[in-house]
């Protein structure tokens, strides 16, 4: 029988699971499987499972839950193992690692940060603070001649590029001193920067005064993105 998995904790760990249910219609109930001092919170693994709304959320609660009473490894909504002993095999196995990282995530959360730039304004800068772009710029008006525009277009993506990369440095350096560990991302659509940062407890309130920091500091220009806090899942590995 296959077995949907929530995460991993030390066998210690409380996992009062009462009044919760897992996923699935109707709710599957949750139990634990133990082994080498571990525990994994797991239930039956409906089939044709799809991330519904309601079995996000269910899988989402019980990670709370267990967030709230000691560490947790996280496991991401899907997670399916064949049946009872594939799962206690996998902590046998991995014991020391997922030990190791229990350790490692215990009292923090894992914020999310990503931030983007208006390109437009990108571009009215780059026209203010380079002479030889509001030089293209004017012939581009003036000639048909494609050339100036091709090396305008140049000028300006690099110039965008080069912006994004210090402003995508200046956010995971400052960022990075108020976390335990960071996980660098590829960012996605027009972010120049994504960040995952594993940050303790008693940190995430200054962690998010510096991001709301940076974000006045580079002005309306920016949308800067504070997900958290979150299950560590950047973290488990």
């Amino acid at each position: 029988m296959s077995v949907y998995v929530y995460a991993i904790t030390a066998d210690s760990h409380p996992a009062r699971l009462r009044k919760l249910t897992g996923v699935g219609s109707p709710p599957e109930e949750l139990r634990t499987l133990t082994g080498s001092g571990l525990k994994a919170v797991v239930s039956h693994a409906p089939e044709g499972l799809r991330a519904r709304r309601r079995d996000l959320a269910a899988h989402q609660e019980v990670l709370e839950r267990l967030m709230s009473e000691g560490p947790v490894l996280p496991l991401r909504f899907g997670a399916v193992a064949a049946d009872d002993q594939e799962v206690i095999g996998v902590l046998d196995q991995q014991v020391d690692a997922y030990r190791e990282r229990l350790s490692a995530l215990d009292g923090c959360a894992e914020y999310l940060v990503k931030a983007s730039f208006d390109e437009d304004a990108l571009l009215r800068q780059i026209l203010r603070d380079s002479a030889e772009a509001r030089r293209l710029n004017e012939e581009t008006r003036r000639s048909p001649d494609p050339a100036p525009r091709i090396r305008l277009g140049e000028l300006v993506a690099d110039g965008i590029q080069q912006r994004n990369r210090a402003a995508a440095a200046e956010l995971l350096d400052e960022l990075s001193a108020l976390a335990r560990e960071t996980r660098e991302n590829e960012p996605a659509g027009n972010d120049f920067v994504s960040g995952s940062f594993l940050v303790e407890a008693g940190r995430q309130d200054g962690f998010r005064a510096a991001a709301a920091e940076l974000a006045g500091r580079w002005g309306e220009d920016c949308t800067l993105r504070v997900h958290g806090p979150l299950p560590p899942y950047s973290f488990v590995q």
